[in-house]
């Protein structure tokens, strides 16, 4: 069969694909990535072929912009809000009509739908496998008769966070609007696709996130194992001797990629952890980008700088990593068993973090409050208490229990053989 792959512009949300596409590709099917311009060398970098389809979007830009904006005007809307007394149509309104969808969701899907329709229906995929954001991969299935999921890079705000709009929305007046519905069938409407609830959701959702960390949703979910993908890596030399560990054991600092390429840098002091670690019989290893590294004033003597070293290389090495909760960081790590400190800010962060934390295989200390000593702190916990590293390696046989990509193969065969529909003329 065909199988084409859509993301938008965004590397860490297309990296998590690859292997997945890979088992398909090996396996004998056909394999296309369509993006965005902007994603072309990273998608070929990964041996797989790409399509260039519309624009580049814009979504950094507008990033940078708000970031500037009145610091005294209302909160920006959380997709990970589930506290029901939040959760009033004044703010789902707002987050919906006003953010969500002109300033992220049409940011990243508009500049690619006409021309990613095209291709579908020149290509004719029998399944296409979607971003959770990128809308686009939804409509363009439709359009061509394909069978469409949803593929997930971390938990499933996405499809949370739409239940609650629909469930508070259904108790207003008639006449309040949806826009995602709204925008996704006026694009449809010019392919001759009625919208649909499976264009927010997919006909069906693979998710590599474990049982025991997903979010309990009414949705039909595809369990697949972790398999880490950085992209290109290599091992270094310092790497092919283990540490002398537990005697004086090896833990990373990462802090992950996007924090400096896509955003406005970390939200921690860097300087402040890695000094308060330093009299510590540990061996840091402190993955930062090399301007990242000149700003520091002075690196204790147990401290490794690196602008890059494959995470699914070091981190077995590891007895602890210090990270920000990014779901590509704390999957990868978890697949190793390996406790994790996590400082979360952001987004998913601070959920994965908490659940992860909850199943005992981690602490959390939220980005406002990581200061150098009480990091000191809890990493100290990890290392001294035996009780994490044994929740770490539950969880690591929970996702090493979950099928690999190329065992999803075949159920992925008999799911676009059960949804694949007529094209629209």
């Amino acid at each position: 069969m065909r199988v084409l792959f859509v993301s938008h512009a965004e590397k860490t949300h297309f990296l998590g694909m690859v292997p997945l596409a890979w088992a398909l590709r090996t396996a004998g099917h056909e394999v296309r990535v369509a993006s965005q311009p902007e994603l072309t060398g990273v998608i070929t970098g990964a041996g797989l072929t790409a399509v260039p389809v519309g624009g580049d979007h814009m979504l950094q830009q507008l990033i940078t912009h708000a970031n500037g904006l009145d610091p005294d005007g209302p909160p920006p809307f959380d997709m990970a809000e589930n506290r029901p007394e939040r959760l009033t149509w004044e703010y789902l309104r707002r987050g919906y009509h006003d953010e969500l969808v002109p300033w992220w969701w049409r940011v990243v899907n508009d500049p690619m739908i006409g021309e990613l329709t095209a291709f579908c229906r020149h290509w004719r995929p029998d399944l296409v496998i979607w971003e959770p954001a990128t809308y686009a991969g939804a409509l363009a299935a439709k359009a061509c008769g394909a069978a469409h999921a949803r593929m997930l890079w971390s938990l499933d705000l996405f499809a949370r966070m739409r239940g609650h709009y629909l469930r508070v929305r259904q108790e207003q007046a008639p006449h309040e609007r949806d826009a995602l519905a709204e925008w996704l069938g006026a694009r449809g409407a010019k392919a001759g696709v009625a919208f649909s609830e499976d264009m927010t959701t997919g006909q069906f959702t693979i998710d590599h996130t474990p049982t025991s960390l997903r979010l309990d949703l009414p949705h039909t979910y595809v369990p697949l194992r972790y398999v880490p993908y950085n992209g290109t890596a290599v091992v270094p030399s310092w790497l092919h001797t283990p540490p002398s560990a537990p005697s004086r054991p090896r833990v990373c600092l990462t802090l992950g990629t996007s924090a400096t390429e896509r955003l406005d840098g970390y939200s921690v002091d860097v300087q402040d952890i890695v000094t308060h670690l330093g009299d510590l019989d540990i061996e840091v290893v402190a993955t930062l980008p090399e301007k990242q590294q000149a700003e520091l004033s002075h690196v204790p003597g147990n401290v490794r700088l690196v602008s890059f070293v494959p995470l699914h290389a070091l981190a077995p090495t590891c007895s602890a990593v210090i990270d920000h909760g990014g779901p590509g960081t704390v999957f990868t790590v978890a697949s190793h068993g390996v406790p994790q400190l996590m400082i979360p800010k952001l987004f998913d962060e601070p959920v994965l973090a908490e659940n992860l934390a909850a199943r005992g295989a981690g602490l959390v200390l939220h980005a406002g409050d990581a200061d150098g000593p009480r990091v000191r702190e809890h990493l100290l916990r990890l290392l001294g208490e035996p009780s994490f590293a044994e929740a770490a390696g539950r969880l690591q046989a929970e996702m090493e229990a979950m099928p690999t990509p190329n065992e999803l193969v075949g159920e992925l065969e008999r799911l676009t053989a059960e949804h694949r529909g007529t094209v629209v003329s």
